[in-house]
C-alpha cells in the first residue's frame, strides 16, 4: 500500500487499536471485539504472544480491517512482520534501516519519534508519517498543537496516553489519527473476557471521532 493510500485510510478511519495479548488467543478475541465495534485498524505489538500466527489468522479473519505491527525494535522483527503479512508497520524509534525496507517492501511504516528533531528526521527518511509517543509525557494534547504552527505539514499519530475521553481532542489538535491501547482494552475486561464491553468501547470511539 502506497504512503497516499494509507493517509487517506487514516484521514477516513482515525484511530488504531494497538493490542499487546499475553497469548495469541486473547490477541485474537481482542481484534474480533474492536472490529465488531467498527475499529478497522489494528496493531498487534511484537512483544504479544506469537505475533505472527496472530497477524496470520487476523488477516484471514477479519478481511474488512487493515492488520499491521507494532514495537519493531530491529531488522529481523521487521522482516518477519513482514513475512506474515502485516500491512503496515510501527516502530518505538527511528532506524533508518527499518524505514527504507518498508519503503521497498511498499508497506506504511510509522517510527516513534518524540521532539521536533525527531519527527523531522523521521519524516525526511521516508517515513509515512510520523508516531509522537509517549504523548502524555509531553503535554498531551497541547503538544501536538504547539507543533501545528513549524511540522504542520506532516501526518502524527499520537499514542502513550490517548484515551477514550481525549482521542477527539487530538484530532481537532490536529492529528491525523490516534492510537489506543490500555484505555480501550481495560484490563479488567480482559480477565472477565468480557468482548462485548471491549467492543462498546471501540464502538463509542468511533462515534464519539466520527460525529
Amino acid at each position: 500500500m502506497s504512503s497516499e493510500l494509507w493517509l487517506k485510510v487514516l484521514q477516513q478511519e482515525r484511530a488504531i487499536a494497538v493490542i499487546r495479548a499475553q497469548n495469541w488467543e486473547q490477541g485474537c478475541l481482542m481484534a474480533k471485539a474492536v472490529a465488531a465495534g467498527g475499529m478497522k485498524l489494528i496493531e498487534i505489538t511484537w512483544n504479544s504472544d506469537r505475533p505472527e500466527k496472530t497477524i496470520s489468522y487476523l488477516r484471514s479473519e477479519l478481511p474488512d480491517c487493515q492488520i499491521g505491527s507494532g514495537t519493531l525494535l530491529n531488522l529481523e522483527q521487521l522482516e518477519k512482520a513482514i513475512a506474515s503479512g502485516a500491512e503496515f508497520l510501527f516502530t518505538p524509534h527511528i532506524d533508518l534501516t527499518l524505514i527504507q525496507t518498508a519503503i521497498k517492501a511498499n508497506i506504511p511504516i510509522v517510527p516513534g519519534a518524540l521532539s521536533p528533531t525527531e519527527i523531522v528526521t523521521a519524516w525526511q527518511a521516508g517515513a509515512s508519517c510520523v508516531k509522537v509517543f509517549p504523548i502524555q509525557a509531553v503535554g498531551g494534547v497541547n503538544y501536538i498543537r504547539s507543533l501545528q504552527g513549524p511540522l504542520g505539514n506532516i501526518p502524527l499519530i499520537p499514542t502513550g496516553g490517548v484515551t477514550l475521553k481525549n482521542a477527539l481532542e487530538f484530532l481537532q489538535a490536529g492529528a491525523i489519527a490516534v492510537g489506543l491501547a490500555g484505555d480501550l482494552f481495560p484490563q479488567n475486561l480482559i480477565s472477565k473476557g468480557d468482548w462485548q464491553a471491549i467492543s462498546r468501547n471501540a464502538q463509542t470511539l468511533m462515534q464519539q471521532i466520527n460525529d
